[in-house]
């Protein structure tokens, strides 16, 4: 089964092995469920180091570019500015000469613009690969860390963008043949991976939140989850008042798919106190950096965190809805 292994795997054969982080006091934060990144305090510094690995494995034309987002978002939404990657490139045996020089030179300019230096990693030709497979380490300092679960009871949920973002491009790109959706909307679709990075936006809500969070695989909704989960509260979010754009319910419904349940890469979730949500949305919009408040957090009513969504309660880790059209794809080949 492809995707993300589950929590209670994790739990097993993850988070209860990881050397000697549970005595060394200079790990802050660790592996854990929700968490985006680790956190490490500088021995005799002021700030907290920020850690992030992801993986990525897409077209060349793509894979550079998407590697330097996905990577340094979750340092983003931890409250630091990514400054330090390292990049592992691993290439098929019989790929092209020109696809190193194409994703290096993406990830050049993705770093460039961000400000951030790739201080190095290891590139390797490999014999079992069929497309190239990009691994990024992104690290970043921060005086104020802020993690995936640090909702309190009364903050606003907000989300900026919108839902689905990553996984509209996906669609577009694997799928628009097949959709028969307009031209244009697959051409405006394709064009939401250029929006993947929340750098931008993390940098103005980190000053107000409680917690951030870089919603990904399982989209928003997975996204949500994992922060009610992280935070061990009750999230009440109103299905309407997550903003989905034109070409993701289009491309959405012509696939059958919940836009609140595709790769979710692009948007940041956040809860913010009621004290500070004002000025936190008025910053955003003066950034021209769309938001809006989706929902609110509550305190546990059940035994279990718990994401309710229009009044269904959801406690479990969710499929994205992209991986049974990936797989119907594969049978019919």
């Amino acid at each position: 089964m492809p995707g993300k292994v589950s929590p209670d795997d994790l739990l097993t054969h993850v988070f209860q092995r990881t050397g000697a982080a549970e005595t060394d006091e200079t790990v802050l934060q660790g592996p854990a469920e929700g968490e985006d990144a680790a956190a490490i305090d500088w021995p005799d510094g002021e700030d907290t180091l920020v850690v992030s690995s992801d993986p990525i494995s897409l077209a060349a034309s793509q894979v550079g570019q998407l590697g330097v987002a996905v990577a340094t978002n979750d340092v983003a939404v931890s409250g630091a500015d990514p400054r330090w990657l390292t990049a592992v490139v691993l290439l098929p045996t019989d790929v092209d000469t020109n696809v190193l020089e194409e994703i290096t030179h993406d990830l050049d300019a993705a770093a460039r613009e961000l400000g951030a230096s790739i201080v190095g990693g290891h590139s390797e030709y490999v014999d079992q690969l069929e497309r190239p497979l990009l691994s990024l380490t992104a690290m970043g300092a921060t005086e104020q860390y802020v993690p995936t679960g640090g909702a309190q009871p009364g903050d606003a949920v907000v989300l900026t963008k919108a839902a689905g973002i990553e996984g509209t491009a996906i669609l577009a790109a694997d799928f628009g043949d097949e959709l028969g959706v307009e031209p244009a909307i697959n051409e405006r679709a394709a064009s939401y991976l250029e929006e993947i990075s929340v750098v931008p936006e993390a940098r103005i809500v980190r000053e107000y939140a409680t917690a951030m969070h870089d919603p990904t695989e399982g989209g928003v909704t997975s996204g949500l989850l994992e922060v009610a989960r992280a935070s061990d509260v009750r999230l009440e979010v109103t299905r309407d008042a997550v903003p989905v754009r034109e070409a993701t319910a289009t491309l959405c419904d012509a696939a059958g798919v919940d836009p609140l349940q595709i790769f979710g890469s692009g948007a940041l979730l956040a809860t913010v106190p009621e004290d500070a949500l004002e000025a936190c949305l008025a910053d955003l919009a003066e950034a021209e950096l769309e938001a809006a408040v989706i929902g609110t957090v509550a305190p546990l009513t059940a035994d279990v965190p718990e994401l309710v969504l229009d009044g269904e309660s959801i406690t479990e880790p969710i499929e994205d809805d992209l991986y049974p059209l990936w797989e119907q794809a594969d049978r019919e080949t």
